[in-house]
């Protein structure tokens, strides 16, 4: 029987990929609950920042890249627990969604295994199926699997559309509300179940700690389920800015994502075109953030005041007229 994971400075835990958007706030947060943190990253010196969220020799952050044996090895000895973030939303950069999301995945939960570790959490997405035509979707699936094979007491994350105050999606938006002229909106009728960042780390923390979740997967979305044009109409309003909604024909759309594969200042790749597709919900009857203990926070408890820097008069704007 697997024991429940205890806090504490005796107590090790490797995060891999930790200096992300939700890597920070994961590991924020099991710094509050006294582990000891180890966190590995290609680039150490863009990690330094996550120092301060704990206790002197609280962190330790090390260069690994999760392509490598060696690294995965070196990442896992000694550790109690780990959680493996690592993922990509298009193949830029050298990066390859089989070598990061399939391969890689699999690479550092048989380097866990062969630590002892048996608690044990892999992020992945709502969406992951082996049988996808879209590359990030198939790659996630397959990873997924590799994680169990190696790790049969993971537990699987699957979370929809991940917002908070450094995400690049609502943000994204937000700038281009501030900038554009009017707001494209693609593949509008699309449905997603934002999830805050901070009940994502929760339930990844709470995921650790228990051990009836070994083994299991859960799919986490926030209280609403929105269509694309809604939360484009929300940015808007929170951003205070009167633009237009203009729909974007599926050719056209396409012909952008096919575009988006090799200039990096379009704004999708084909890839990213063909998710859009898709709903990104959570499916009916799956475990999700209220079997983790975790209460979904409504968009209207953060949004507000994450997006009021974007409004006419940033912070200090006031409303002429109500909205």
């Amino acid at each position: 029987m697997i024991e429940a994971l205890r806090p504490g400075p005796e107590t090790l835990v490797t995060v891999i990929g930790g200096s992300g958007f939700l890597g920070r706030y994961i590991v924020q947060r099991l710094a509050e609950l006294g582990y000891r943190l180890r966190i590995v990253v290609r680039h150490p010196d863009r990690a330094q920042f996550l120092k301060p969220l704990a206790g002197l020799g609280q962190i330790q952050i090390v260069r690994g890249d999760i392509t490598s044996e060696a690294a995965m090895a070196a990442a896992f000895a000694g550790a109690s627990a780990g959680v493996n973030l690592v993922g990509i939303l298009d193949e830029k950069g050298g990066q390859k969604f089989t070598a990061v999301q399939a391969e890689g995945a699999g690479r550092a939960a048989r380097a866990a295994a062969a630590a002892g570790i048996v608690h044990y959490v892999q992020v992945s997405a709502i969406g992951a199926d082996a049988a996808s035509k879209v590359p990030y979707a198939r790659t996630k699936a397959q990873g997924e699997a590799a994680v169990l094979a190696a790790l049969p007491s993971a537990t699987i994350l699957r979370p929809s559309l991940v917002v908070g105050p450094e995400d690049q999606f609502l943000n994204r938006f937000a700038g281009m509300a501030r900038t554009a002229p009017a707001m494209p909106v693609i593949a509008g009728d699309s449905r997603f179940q934002p999830v805050y960042v901070l009940d994502v780390a929760a339930a990844c923390v709470a995921a650790l700690q228990d051990p009836a979740a070994a083994g299991c997967t859960y799919e986490l979305g926030g209280p609403e389920v929105m269509s694309f044009r809604a939360i484009l109409a929300m940015v808007l309003k929170e951003t205070r800015h009167d633009r237009p909604l203009v729909e974007v024909p599926a050719g056209v759309a396409r012909l952008m994502g096919r575009m988006g594969d090799f200039l990096p200042f379009m704004p999708m790749t084909s890839d990213q075109f063909a998710m859009l597709q898709n709903d990104n919900v959570v499916a009916p009857g799956a475990a999700g953030l209220a079997d983790l203990g975790v209460t979904p926070t409504p968009m209207a408890a953060f949004v507000p005041a994450m997006l009021q820097r974007y409004r006419p008069s940033g912070r200090f704007h006031s409303d002429s007229v109500p909205v």
